[in-house]
């Protein structure tokens, strides 16, 4: 089993940043593709980003250019750094990590979830 714990998550005005991290157990994120997701009241559950457990990453669309994944392999933790941040980006976020080499920004591909850290952006 992989337990993940989400932590960074905060309120800030629009055009600031965050840095979300994503602290794993069970398992060590090398092996794992690991991802960003987020989901806002009345919305589905949306793609950030994924790194892959070669170092590959992806974004959605919305984000690049502003948001950068990252992982240390050492601490076993996952990272989203949330710059030049929008009113459309607040939501909750969670890490989500599965044991495979490929990875795509589909919550359904993901096996393992943490709780959640909010993230509120004032206009």
């Amino acid at each position: 089993e992989v337990h993940l714990v989400e932590s960074g998550g905060g309120s800030v005005q629009t055009g600031g940043s965050l840095r979300l991290s994503c602290a794993a157990s069970g398992s060590t994120v090398s092996r794992l593709c690991m991802g960003w997701f987020r989901q806002s009241p009345g919305k589905e559950r949306e793609g950030v980003a994924y790194i892959m457990s070669d170092g590959t990453t992806d974004y959605a669309i919305s984000v690049k250019g502003r948001f950068a994944i990252s992982k240390d392999n050492a601490k076993n933790t996952l990272y989203l750094q949330m710059n030049t941040l929008k009113p459309e980006d607040a939501a909750m976020y969670y890490c989500a990590a599965d044991p495979r080499w490929w990875c795509a920004l589909i919550s359904s591909t993901y096996n393992y979830w943490g709780q959640g850290t909010q993230v509120t952006v004032s206009s």
